[in-house]
């Protein structure tokens, strides 16, 4: 009877949390910012682009037997010589469609700046709780290694942690674990943002009720901090994800730009600019300007989407 009442009430349960999140602050906040609308559906077409990019684009840039060198160099708008194609936005120097290469590209560059965030965040949260939950000595030498890579730039920390592994490495798995290396480098020059957060958010809520509760029952640090600590710290770290998913796929670009990221095989939007860099100045404009306007356009929109939700979550600005 209880659930018939609540399901008449508040709607189907299936629906019953889209109603409350949409009804809630936040909901209220998303749906009356035209800035964090426009991003979100920016960001979601960019993204479900990607994803489809084999169905919406007439060529696989990735796949060599595919191209047709007769093609190189096509303007934007033109048939190419060899494959009487037409290219929208034209052709690299290898007959490589550049709007194919693009969504390839991008979707390289968002997983990597996918994978990269969500390891950041498991190592940096994991370590910001160990820390602001036992305290002592444990506390001072995570947080002291966190003051000093926060005093080097993150594209020089990854620049190391890379070059580090590729030379580990033996030369012949280095392209097909440039993916992983990547991930790993970017991960590791941003967890100390979410290690600081967590760690004085944790510092403050050890210290109440429920956590004294659940400790008098027995349990141990570690549910406590999973169970307990963590949702309640959660917030703040879902905001500089947000915010660092952009600069970790801008990070990606800089990376695959000087020449250590994605190889030429398999582009990403870094390396697709790189190689439009080399023929800049010879008159083919267009195989670097649409890959770093469809970077450009892809950073806004999750920075502005992540601006919004700083602003969101934040109390004091409700």
């Amino acid at each position: 009877m209880v659930s018939q009442s609540g399901n008449e009430a508040g709607g189907p349960a299936g629906t019953g949390w889209l109603a409350r999140a949409w009804d809630s602050d936040v909901g209220y906040s998303f749906r009356t910012s035209p800035v964090a609308i426009g991003a979100a559906f920016v960001s979601g077409l960019i993204i479900l682009a990607t994803v489809f990019a084999n169905v919406i684009t007439p060529q696989n840039p990735f796949d060599a037997a595919t191209l047709n060198l007769m093609d190189g160099f096509t303007p934007p708008g033109e048939a190419g010589a060899g494959s009487g194609m037409t290219f929208g936005l034209g052709a690299d120097s290898q007959g490589r469609d550049v709007y194919s290469a693009i969504l390839y590209g991008t979707r390289v560059s968002l997983l990597i700046g996918f994978a990269s965030t969500v390891f950041s965040l498991v190592f940096g949260v994991t370590l910001g709780l160990v820390a602001g939950y036992v305290g002592g000595r444990i506390e001072a030498l995570i947080m002291r290694i966190a003051d000093i890579q926060l005093s080097f730039p993150a594209i020089l920390v990854a620049l190391l942690v890379f070059g580090v592994a590729r030379g580990l490495m033996p030369p012949s798995l280095h392209e097909q674990m440039t993916f992983a290396v990547m991930t790993i480098a970017i991960g590791l020059s941003n967890w100390a943002q979410y290690a600081r957060t967590v760690r004085a958010s944790t510092m403050v809520e050890k210290r109440k009720e429920y956590v004294d509760a659940a400790r008098v029952i027995g349990l141990r640090p570690f549910p406590v901090m999973i169970r307990h600590v963590l949702p309640n710290v959660a917030g703040p770290v879902l905001v500089i994800a947000t915010i660092n998913l952009a600069l970790a796929i801008l990070e990606e670009a800089t990376l695959s730009f000087l020449g250590v990221g994605m190889p030429p095989t398999q582009p990403s939007l870094g390396t697709l600019i790189r190689i439009g860099q080399q023929f800049l100045f010879s008159g083919e404009w267009w195989i670097l300007l649409f890959p770093s306007l469809a970077l450009v356009i892809l950073a806004l929109a999750i920075n502005l989407f992540g601006d919004w939700l700083r602003d969101a979550l934040n109390p004091k600005l409700r």
